[in-house]
């Protein structure tokens, strides 16, 4: 079975379900969040009631994970695609940041495969529950 599905504008998905072929993996030296689809939702609330929908479902949903200009919910569609659905969060002043810097990070990742730092504001609140000066 070999399935179109259309994902808005003009972009198309397919899928294929091949019953008489051994099971299908993934690439086990590939983390489970590295690669999958996003898909854009309405707003956070939207958000919200979708991981209640689907975890109501029994399907395990992780998030909403906060990436600072959208919130996500990730989990795994029944073929074992790991999905994104996210909410824009963003406000005007963050989108003028990025769009400052997204040259100089585009070059700086080329030139040396590191994470670049133009846009490490946007993970200052994964820090803000560390204690200062506690002893490791």
């Amino acid at each position: 079975m070999h399935l179109f599905m259309d994902a808005g504008q003009g972009n198309i998905l397919a899928f294929f379900e091949i019953p008489n072929s051994p099971p299908m993996g993934r690439d086990p030296n590939t983390p489970e969040w590295v690669q999958h689809i996003a898909f854009k939702v309405e707003n956070v609330p939207a958000l919200l009631e979708i991981k209640a929908r689907l975890e109501a479902a029994g399907i395990e949903v992780l998030g909403p994970t906060d990436h600072t200009i959208f919130q996500s919910i990730y989990f795994f569609d029944p073929s074992g695609h790991r999905l994104e659905l996210a909410a824009d969060t963003v406000t005007p002043d963050q989108l003028k940041r990025l769009d400052d810097v997204k040259w100089a990070m585009l070059d700086e990742w080329t030139r040396t495969k590191r994470a670049p730092k133009h846009a490490a504001w946007m993970h200052e609140h994964e820090f803000a529950d560390v204690t200062v000066g506690k002893a490791s």
